[in-house]
């Protein structure tokens, strides 16, 4: 059924391709974004743009829109910045997560939360399940946990059924391959530009890559669930190398690849067990990875 949403960092990379989904769904579709890194033209014409800072009060906006349901994916995501200045990132992730729960509340609306698998479960032997040991290794993946850890006191005190979707490593089109964007996009435009990608380390790192419109799936899935944390992954690790490999297969042609020293503080694995997400919010990825990757590289031979 169709549902009035506002969705939080709407403009951006994961938020405009789920604010696509939910307007093709018939839902009523507010988006939430201070565009210091979302983009206003990928913001659907189907939907309303409200400029505005998640840090600044929200009640207005939200009883605006008559939220049902919100989606927050507006964050701070840099992980140097973090580490640079740990207040700034908690002002965002932790204090803003905090306006989102205040704004919904006063509309008894569920908040589904982007949160993330790797920067919250540190080095991991396998697919790691929502039950292994939490341990971050910077101060975005302690903001991010502390964000969980908001929604689920606010379902314990208020009985709300507030949803924390852990994210693998989200690419597809629309992925921003400048700064600190995914690995994916930067590959892609260095094929794309002739210039050279540098993989750090001896490449034999693994992630688990999984495709924005099957993560857009995943927050509408989560709509109407009991609560609690879910992984939103494949399953599968791929290494930085087998990454380039495939890279450079989805766009056709070759590219020039040096290797760089080891960054510190880098994850060795990272990988997410998506099975309890199947079987209660009935998702599972379904685009593989070559496919995702030539549909990214459509999209950024045309940027």
């Amino acid at each position: 059924m169709a549902v009035r949403t506002v969705v939080t960092g709407g403009a951006g990379f994961i938020g405009s391709t789920l604010v696509d989904a939910l307007v093709m769904r018939g839902d009523e579709v507010h988006v939430v974004d201070d565009l210091s890194s979302g983009r206003r033209e990928q913001v659907h014409p189907g939907a309303t743009l409200h400029v505005a800072d998640i840090r600044d009060p929200l009640t207005g906006v939200f009883a605006e829109a008559q939220a049902e349901v919100v989606f927050h994916l507006a964050a701070q995501i840099d992980v140097r910045l973090s580490v640079a200045d740990p207040a700034a990132d908690a002002r965002s992730n932790v204090l803003g997560t905090l306006n989102v729960l205040e704004a919904a509340r006063a509309n008894e609306a569920q908040v589904i939360l982007a949160s993330t698998g790797g920067a919250i479960y540190g080095e991991c032997d396998g697919p790691a399940g929502e039950e292994a040991p939490r341990l971050p290794l910077s101060p975005y993946g302690t903001s991010k946990l502390a964000a969980e850890e908001y929604l689920a006191t606010w379902n314990r005190l208020y009985g709300t059924r507030h949803v924390a979707l852990r994210l693998g490593n989200v690419y597809g089109p629309r992925q921003d391959p400048h700064g600190e964007a995914g690995v994916v996009a930067i590959f892609l435009s260095r094929i794309r530009d002739g210039g050279e990608a540098t993989i750090y380390g001896d490449g034999s790192q693994t992630r688990d890559y999984v495709f924005s419109r099957d993560v857009a799936r995943a927050f509408v899935g989560a709509v109407g669930a009991e609560g609690g944390v879910f992984n939103v992954g494949t399953g599968e690790e791929t290494s930085v190398v087998a990454l380039w490999d495939a890279c450079q297969a989805a766009a056709g042609k070759e590219g020039s690849a040096v290797n760089g020293p080891a960054r510190l503080g880098e994850l060795q694995r990272s990988c997410l067990d998506p099975r309890r997400a199947e079987r209660t919010l009935h998702w599972r990825a379904e685009v593989p990875l070559s496919t995702g990757l030539r549909d990214t590289w459509e999209w950024i031979r045309e940027e």
